[in-house]
């Protein structure tokens, strides 16, 4: 053998000892660390990669409590409840009211004011928020309506203040979607590439799970689930997006014998009803994902669909009930990703 062959030899083999050394290094990490709590009257469950295997639950539920302060209106001192309370204007103390406040103007423009925060005395009326339920009559719901208006108010990056002092703001709708947002840039920022943050069964996958090599893999729940005894309907892979599920087979109310769901849908003053059991979103943030979910659950199975269609930024999965069963529709994006179990 050449000199000239025992040095490429040489360095074919140095070039496989070096990789060899890498993937055993990477096969180190591959243990995911995984931490759980509890907020927004739910529970959050995340699950990251890091070579340090550094634990972030103190700082992420610090996080939460500080976002909490800020758009929790069972929280009488935080930001939103100030507002709701006042009839003027409020300053924002922390960073945590401005952000889904610019996304719900966004989202409640796109979706013609199907998802709009300024709904809360309809909420309120209805039982599904802190005061105490009217349980309106119809003369009272077109009264409480005309409170109900999103150009009621205006903000800027420091304060938002009422054009209307009796307005009120709910973010039911896309706050447990924004909290995984402010959980997933925390974590970036300090490197994770892989994880997943799910809060309240909505949140973010990025990257992929070192475990197993693959997307992160989520659950969409079924209709027919109960507390007791929850199953999924289908499983979803996902990398680099967020997702979000809007049903209300849990959140209800029966007043007199009469169900009635949580959503309400700004421009009845009426809890909706229809066929559609259920709106799943993906999006590229949760705060987006979270609001138009709501917004497909005011609107309707039709109408849900023709809207999905007309914006390619976001996949959904919707399902609904007829007379032979429960039926789903997919998006063409999100199919290939869609497993169904039946």
């Amino acid at each position: 053998m050449t000199n000239r062959a025992k040095n490429a030899l040489y360095s074919i083999v140095l070039v496989l000892a070096v990789v060899a050394v890498y993937f055993y290094r990477a096969n180190q990490q591959q243990e995911a660390v995984k931490i759980e709590g509890a907020t927004m009257g739910t529970s959050y469950h995340i699950t990251y990669f890091d070579r340090e295997k550094r634990n972030f639950k103190d700082d992420i539920d610090s996080l939460l409590l500080l976002v909490n302060r800020c758009i929790n209106t069972y929280d009488p001192s935080s930001d939103i409840s100030r507002f709701n309370y006042t009839q003027n204007s409020v300053r924002f103390e922390l960073p945590y009211f401005y952000p889904p406040l610019a996304k719900s103007l966004e989202v409640v423009k796109a979706s013609g004011g199907a998802y709009d925060p300024t709904v809360m005395p309809l909420v309120n009326a209805w039982g599904f928020g802190p005061a105490k339920p009217l349980n309106p009559d119809s003369l009272q719901v077109d009264s409480i309506r005309r409170l109900v208006g999103f150009e009621k108010l205006q903000f800027n990056r420091d304060s938002v203040w009422k054009l209307d002092p009796r307005v009120q703001l709910d973010f039911g709708g896309i706050g447990q979607g924004y909290g995984a947002d402010v959980i997933v840039d925390f974590l970036a920022s300090k490197g994770i590439k892989n994880m997943l943050v799910e809060l309240g069964g909505e949140g973010m996958a990025i990257g992929k799970n070192l475990e197993t090599g693959k997307p992160w893999e989520i659950g969409i729940l079924d209709p027919n689930s109960d507390y007791a005894n929850q199953f999924f309907i289908a499983n979803v892979s996902l990398r680099d997006q967020s997702f979000t599920t809007s049903g209300n087979y849990f959140n209800y109310r029966i007043v007199n014998g009469q169900k009635f769901s949580h959503t309400i849908d700004p421009a009845t003053g009426f809890p909706v009803e229809h066929n559609l059991l259920s709106a799943s979103v993906f999006a590229q943030d949760g705060a987006t994902a979270d609001a138009w979910a709501t917004a497909l659950m005011v609107m309707g199975l039709e109408k849900a669909k023709a809207t999905l269609q007309q914006h390619p930024e976001l996949q959904g999965f919707l399902i609904y009930s007829e007379p032979d069963g429960l039926k789903t529709f997919s998006t063409e994006g999100i199919r290939p990703y869609l497993t169904l179990n039946r």
